[in-house]
């Protein structure tokens, strides 16, 4: 690779800051064509069909979260939750692989994007983005919030990304030759050996969800839209649960996918893009996302059909977590502003394999902060080595693996939300009725959207309701077009002795869980 290829002529930029020399010739500011042309030329992927770069991620598919780090010094030892999810590293093994990460990237070409994360000025940071490779660099353009106008010289946050960089975990105090690290003090993040540009994104997820609580903004691991009305809603939700799926409507304008705040301002995303999965995506189920894979989207980890460069979106023998990013104005009806007032309603999703809880209960605010600490979902038999079964997962407030605080610190700034204005909580099941995985059947995405419809329109406001025992959730006895038999799990069931069986199995691992977490 020639650094100063015709074709791609790099830019001298001051970067002394970082310890780099005074002036480093890198690829700045490139735009998606750009981007997309290096990447083909240089074998980082290839094009579909319909002209869109797809790339293998290598060896990792998703993040590595045992390879997560955040560095220990006077900001954070007595602030971040320390454990098994965020994992101690020193500053002075940062420091020294920070420097070697630098001379890497100083003897290669690599690339550069100025770029924010936040859409509410006054929480938004300034980024600079060095990636090793164009595709990653793509990613950075679609996901982060594009900058109008001049930027600042020195940034507010550093990202530097190489997947070529691999650390010697016995020298350099990492687990293994992967890893992702945050330092706050230096307001730096290192992602190494790893080309999953999931952490990119992750990482800077959890930055924000440090710093905002200090400004008692609520960071939230949720999409969120609009409707005509100026009517906010958002959908927490963990992978595979549907947030991304039910909050992209052709009624209603998408705010963003995944990354949100809530202040005194009301809602914000804290992206520029949208990272959806691609798994069994269809034009007909999900018409919005499947319009959005375009040219200037990164597809990851697809797999074509045979002899062909056609997308097969069911084949995933690379790996369940295919995915494709685009900027967000590539959904038609977005809110190009990624504003809008606080939430009306608020959605907790959860795929539950077991069939237990109901396609769709009303919560008051005891509840929502339970299931909202608990952040319930289960693993379906199949999609991991030695998941045989249904397993309950339990990942606080929705998003534990990028929380530095403790759960409770997030939980109380929700509580404090709720308890000042009038808000919808509805609990909704995407996951199985009539029985568990296995016996059962998943709800039908459309009475899925049927039930949001109703909810959203005031319609389940005024419903009649029925006490679901155990749960002691509240679950209405008709909605426009979801059978009634299927809205109370107990009649679903062939057995209803069997439901009660499995209910109080589930409700007692939920109960195990929530005595770890601190009461709100």
């Amino acid at each position: 690779m020639i650094l100063n290829a015709a074709n791609y002529p790099a830019t001298l930029v001051d970067l002394s800051y970082l310890n780099f020399r005074s002036e480093q010739a890198c690829y700045y500011q490139f735009s998606p064509e750009q981007l997309t042309a290096f990447a083909l030329e240089y074998n980082e992927g290839e094009l579909t069909a319909n002209g869109v770069l797809s790339v293998d991620t290598g060896a990792f598919k998703g993040r590595s979260p045992k390879d997560r780090f955040i560095v220990e010094d006077e900001l954070t030892r007595d602030r971040v939750h320390w454990g098994d999810i965020n994992i101690a590293f020193t500053e002075t093994a940062f420091q020294a692989l920070y420097q070697k990460m630098i001379n890497y990237l100083s003897q290669r070409p690599f690339f550069l994007r100025d770029a924010y994360a936040g859409a509410e000025t006054r929480s938004q940071l300034s980024l600079k983005v060095i990636t090793e490779t164009a595709y990653q660099q793509l990613f950075a353009y679609n996901l982060f919030i594009r900058p109008v106008g001049a930027v600042d010289a020195l940034p507010q946050w550093t990202i530097i990304a190489a997947p070529g960089f691999k650390a010697d975990p016995k020298v350099d105090g990492t687990r293994q030759a992967n890893f992702s690290i945050i330092n706050f003090s230096a307001k730096v993040i290192l992602i190494g050996g790893t080309g999953y540009t999931g952490e990119i994104k992750k990482a800077v997820f959890s930055v924000l969800n440090f710093l905002l609580p200090l400004q008692g903004t609520l960071p939230m691991h949720c999409a969120a839209n609009v409707g005509t009305n100026g009517d906010t809603a958002i959908f927490f939700g963990l992978s595979g649960t549907g947030k991304t799926t039910l909050s992209a409507d052709p009624d209603r304008r998408l705010i963003g996918d995944d990354e949100h705040g809530w202040s005194k301002y009301g809602v914000f995303n804290f992206e520029g893009g949208c990272y959806a999965k691609t798994v069994n995506l269809s034009e007909q189920k999900e018409p919005q996302i499947y319009a959005a894979i375009k040219e200037g989207a990164l597809l990851e980890n697809i797999c074509f059909y045979d002899d062909t460069r056609i997308v097969d979106y069911d084949n995933i023998s690379k790996t369940e977590n295919t995915r494709v990013s685009y900027p967000l104005h590539f959904i038609k009806n977005s809110v190009s502003r990624s504003t809008a007032d606080a939430p009306k309603n608020i959605f907790f999703l959860t795929c539950d394999a077991f069939g237990v809880l109901p396609p769709v209960a009303k919560l008051d605010t005891q509840q929502a902060l339970y299931y909202f600490l608990s952040g319930y979902t289960a693993k379906v038999a199949g999609t991991e080595q030695g998941v045989n079964e249904p397993q309950a997962t339990f990942s606080a407030c929705f998003g534990k693996a990028f929380l530095p605080l403790h759960p409770q610190v997030y939980a109380s700034l929700l509580k404090n939300k709720l308890t000042q204005t009038n808000i919808n909580i509805w609990l909704v099941n995407t996951g199985w009725v009539g029985g568990a995985y296995g016996t059962g059947g998943r709800i039908k995405l459309a009475y899925t959207r049927a039930i949001i419809k109703a909810a959203l329109s005031g319609e389940l406001n005024h419903a009649n309701y029925g006490l679901l025992e155990t749960f002691n959730l509240s679950i209405p006895t008709t909605c426009s077009g979801v059978p009634a038999q299927l809205l109370n799990p107990v009649t679903s069931w062939k057995n209803p002795a069997d439901y009660w069986i499995k209910a109080k199995e589930l409700k007692a691992l939920f109960d195990a869980n929530y005595r770890q977490l601190a009461i709100v």
